[in-house]
């Protein structure tokens, strides 16, 4: 694929639907392209899903360079393994968060894993230095609830929420029935009030306060 590629689609101009106006190809249809050693069919599935791996991956691993270092294998072994998503069966993006989730526990599993990364983004600059400082607090303070719940039901939120999957595809994804998948979400969302639960105007209650 030509270095320019992927910047043109950002700015607007598709490629592909250049050739073809009437619809962009779907994420099927490109990954045939990619088993078949189309290097511009991959590099719109990377253009499309990068972001979106990488913040799944974080999300789980709760550290940045680990989430990046597994979006870079999960999309190696889409090009090596492309001939291995079956049309009619599971979509694209099912069958690829779960290979991705697969990386995530695998890298959580092994022994001496880095311990997770408590650092935050710092939040979008605002005019008022307190928001600011409020913000970056309670960003703070989502993340290590989010970090504090048990692996799967951190992976279940983050292929929901994140990767924008419905409860049957994220299922999937994890292995699991759709009925567990929707016990984890709601135990998920019920650690993470319990979690918040001590949240007041920017800071954290200890001790059990309420």
């Amino acid at each position: 694929m030509a270095p320019g590629r992927v910047l043109s689609a950002r700015n607007g101009e598709d490629p592909v639907s250049l050739a073809h106006p009437t619809a962009e190809p779907s994420d099927e249809e490109l990954v045939a392209r990619v088993a078949a050693g189309d290097r511009r069919a991959y590099g719109m599935l990377v253009e499309r899903h990068l972001d979106r791996t990488v913040t799944v991956a974080q999300r789980v691993l709760s550290n940045r360079a680990e989430a990046e270092d597994v979006a870079q294998e999960a999309f190696l072994k889409l090009w090596q393994g492309a001939d291995r998503f079956r049309p009619g069966g599971a979509r694209f993006s099912t069958w690829f968060y779960r290979v991705t989730m697969n990386l995530c526990l695998d890298r959580k599993r092994r022994p001496g894993a880095a311990p997770l990364d408590e650092s935050v983004d710092p939040a979008d600059t605002r005019p008022d230095p307190g928001e600011v400082l409020e913000q970056h607090r309670f960003a703070g303070a989502l993340a290590h609830a989010v970090a504090d719940l048990p692996e799967r039901q951190r992976a279940a939120i983050s292929l929901t929420y994140d990767a924008g999957l419905s409860n049957a595809e994220a299922a999937k994804a994890l292995d699991v029935s759709v009925k567990a998948l929707e016990t984890l979400l709601v135990r998920a969302k019920r650690g993470l009030r319990d979690r918040l639960a001590g949240w007041r105007g920017g800071s954290t209650t200890d001790g059990g306060q309420p």
